[in-house]
């Protein structure tokens, strides 16, 4: 019986059923169960939506991309689950505000909602939550909470910023959004790593 759960944040203009999120539940078969879940596009609606599945499921480990890895490390350092963080957007309004209007996922949502809008009252959400984004974190912390950084990312620079709470960061040749390959490679091993602090 598999008792290992991994769970997998993805991206804003993705979707649960996103290639990294394909890859890392390839890479786990047979080993561990990666729930991948479509996230509400609300930040405050996908925090109480990743608490209540940490609640009922209880991951061993989180795994995000970029603004999944944003709502990992608030949901991470506030229930102590340990968490790999790949190419972490800590500044989501910056992201958002370049990015205002109409727009599609990029990958199919169980729902079919394909089409959502960014607007100023989602950034200003997404600032009530940026501005809070590190008051649970505590030193107990610091090292089950990794960094994963793409060499290539011409999106994210947020190293810097994850180095002031944390101590773990790793890099890997990618850009911001990880091939499959380099789930395999990179994202899957630590990923694997981190279920063994868990259970320490």
């Amino acid at each position: 019986m598999m008792t290992t759960k991994i769970l997998f944040l993805h991206g804003f203009f993705a979707s649960g059923s996103c290639i990294p999120a394909q890859a890392l539940r390839q890479a786990f078969a047979g080993k561990a169960e990666v729930l991948t879940p479509d996230l509400p596009l609300h930040p405050h609606k996908a925090l109480a939506f990743i608490t209540d599945l940490c609640e009922r499921e209880h991951p061993n480990v989180l795994v995000g991309n970029s603004n999944g890895s944003f709502l990992a490390q608030i949901t991470a350092s506030r229930l102590g689950i340990p968490a790999l963080l790949g190419n972490p957007y800590f500044e989501m309004t910056r992201f958002l505000s370049e990015r205002i209007g109409a727009h599609e996922y990029k990958s199919p949502r169980a729902d079919g909602r394909q089409h959502f809008v960014i607007d100023q009252p989602l950034i200003d959400e997404f600032a009530d939550v940026q501005a809070h984004q590190w008051d649970n974190c505590r030193p107990e912390m610091s090292g089950r909470i990794w960094g994963l950084f793409g060499e290539n990312d011409h999106l994210a620079h947020f190293e810097p910023l994850f180095l002031q709470h944390y101590t773990h960061a790793c890099h890997f040749p990618g850009a911001h959004t990880p091939t499959a390959e380099e789930v395999r490679v990179y994202y899957a091993p630590l990923a694997e790593k981190l279920c063994t602090t868990s259970r320490q």
